[in-house]
């Protein structure tokens, strides 16, 4: 499994959002582009700052989907998500990408940390599975835009 921590796996994630576009076609899903940028940046942002947070996940969304979160199996399309994590009016574009830019490379530089908190959701991940987390979240968005 690919890992945000890895260089090889990072550079491609940058290579990949560059190719974004504003007018980039979502091949499922209502987002935009813009909307898929701004969507994605929190899961970063928990891994980046690993503030301390109360595990608010319900077991079972956790017994049954943990695991899915960090393995080589594609998540299928139109996974629902949190109401917090949708956009509800369209974003700029160029504002959006480069902050997942910078915090995709935020991310990729905490990958020497070695307590991490755990997710607020799903309650406690190695590194390693928060790095294949990260990987994997983005790698389903950006083939949902086709990068």
């Amino acid at each position: 499994m690919k890992s945000i921590f890895d260089t090889e796996a990072y550079e491609e994630l940058m290579a990949r959002a560059d190719k974004l576009t504003p007018d980039s076609p979502r091949g499922w899903g209502k987002m935009s582009a813009a909307q898929m940028a701004w969507h994605c940046q929190y899961p970063l942002q928990l891994a980046v700052t690993n503030k301390k947070t109360k595990v608010n996940g319900n077991f079972l969304v956790r017994w049954f989907f943990k695991k899915s979160l960090y393995n080589d199996k594609p998540w299928r399309k139109n996974l629902p998500t949190a109401p917090e994590l949708k956009a509800k009016e369209e974003k700029d574009f160029t504002t959006e990408i480069e902050k997942l830019k910078a915090l995709i490379t935020d991310c990729h530089e905490v990958k020497t940390r070695e307590t991490w908190n755990p997710h607020p959701l799903f309650g406690a991940f190695t590194k390693d599975q928060w790095g294949q987390l990260e990987y994997k979240h983005l790698d389903h968005h950006f083939k949902q835009f086709g990068v």
